[in-house]
């Protein structure tokens, strides 16, 4: 069995961010056939066309590190309705420059998850609108939507809500299959 490489890309800079905690459950869950890893989006300058010029390094790296994944798992809260600044800026920095986009053809699925009732809907499906622009096949079900967070950790931070465990792992192997199935149609 092919052992995909997934980027963990969280649209949270918080320390205790309750999208942190699930994208280290989500490691802790060790699916097999993915390993899972952070990216670090905090540290990219605001993307300003200008600075492509003498491109800063935090960029570079972000642009070289990209491709060596084979998909993207996108964990992201909601900011007024929409997807956090720093995700939107990792998009734009790794779409530019034009013609040379680190996204593109990557598998991706979205993974949103705020303390509120609505599970950052409006944020999921603000960045699957990017995720379309930027040719990201995105896998459409299941959605995964995390209401209530604040209930789903123990006092150390540990995933100890059952049913989203099993829900993760559900998703994640539903989210395997669509890697598999991009990676071999681009080979068609």
């Amino acid at each position: 069995m092919k052992s995909f490489k997934v980027a963990l890309v969280v649209g949270s800079l918080r320390k205790e961010s309750f999208n942190k905690k699930i994208a280290r459950a989500i490691r802790e869950l060790n699916v097999e056939g993915m390993h899972f890893e952070n990216i670090e989006i905090g540290d990219l300058p605001l993307y300003n066309e200008d600075l492509e010029k003498d491109v800063p390094q935090s960029w570079q790296y972000f642009r070289d590190v990209l491709p060596s994944y084979d998909a993207v798992l996108f964990i992201t809260p909601e900011y007024n309705r929409s997807v956090p600044a720093v995700l939107k800026n990792a998009l734009d920095v790794g779409s530019r420059p034009y013609g040379k986009s680190v996204w593109a053809g990557k598998p991706a699925a979205i993974i949103s998850c705020t303390a509120g009732g609505l599970g950052a809907f409006g944020a999921n499906h603000h960045l699957r609108q990017s995720l379309v622009f930027l040719d990201m096949p995105t896998l459409q079900q299941p959605e995964a939507y995390l209401s209530h967070a604040a209930n789903l950790f123990d006092e150390s931070g540990t995933l100890k809500d059952t049913s989203t465990r099993d829900f993760l792992n559900s998703f994640l192997i539903k989210f395997e299959s669509w890697i598999e199935k991009n990676i071999e149609e681009k080979k068609v």
